[in-house]
């Protein structure tokens, strides 16, 4: 574009009676005398904004905020652990696929030299009940012979595959053999399990997240 072609630089004054985007009074679903919320913030306090201007939601008061009660009850899980088993050897067995994310967070939690292994086992398929009839698919590496085992499982309901866990690990002459469940339903165990560390009590409904699974999806909730 030749210089003799560029359009004039507007001269006029700027209209008084214009507000700028965002400030506009009286318009659309925003009533009079209301300013337009800015991003994040909405008219029915659903949610604000966090000191980073993240848009976040803003729970009821009635519900529990399940990642900070997780993350302050496996960290009181640790505590206890690690003044139970001071100075003894120490092994965290790991029940895949469902106890990976509480045994990854407690295993930091826990102020002692350890060893972790991991066991897989197949027990629902893509049930939401356990079936009972339990299959190896992963066994240790580890020799469980005059050491302190310690038994990692997401969750504990009808009691069915920890019994045969712990009836197969006995008969490798652990010192001792104790279980850490993060959940335990109540009311519907079939055989009698001593629990030595339990996360939560919850009522017996099928849950998901946090390394529990449905159909093998929704872990990573």
């Amino acid at each position: 574009m030749r210089a003799d072609m560029r359009p004039e630089r507007d001269s006029r004054p700027p209209r008084q009676d214009r507000q700028p985007y965002g400030e506009q009074r009286g318009r659309g679903r925003y009533g009079e005398g209301q300013e337009r919320p800015r991003y994040g913030e909405q008219q029915n306090g659903a949610f604000d904004r966090n000191g980073r201007g993240e848009r976040r939601f803003q729970r009821p008061e009635s519900t529990v905020d399940a990642a900070t009660a997780l993350r302050e009850r496996v960290a009181e899980l640790g505590a206890q652990i690690t003044a139970d088993y001071a100075g003894k050897d120490l092994l965290l067995v790991c029940v895949l696929k469902g106890a990976f994310a509480v045994m990854a967070d407690l295993s930091r939690y826990i102020r002692l030299p350890l060893d972790i292994d991991f066991m897989a086992v197949a027990s629902y398929g893509a049930s939401t009940k356990s079936s009972g009839v339990v299959r190896i698919i992963k066994d240790l590496d580890s020799d469980l012979s005059g050491r302190h085992v310690l038994l990692v499982e997401d969750i504990v309901d009808s009691g069915l595959t920890l019994q045969y866990l712990l009836k197969n690990l006995r008969g490798r002459r652990p010192a001792s053999l104790e279980i850490c469940a993060l959940l335990r339903k109540t009311g519907i165990e079939s055989v009698p399990l001593d629990v030595r560390y339990t996360g939560f009590e919850i009522p017996p409904e099928f849950v998901v997240g946090y390394g529990l699974d449905f159909a093998e999806k929704f872990r990573n909730l």
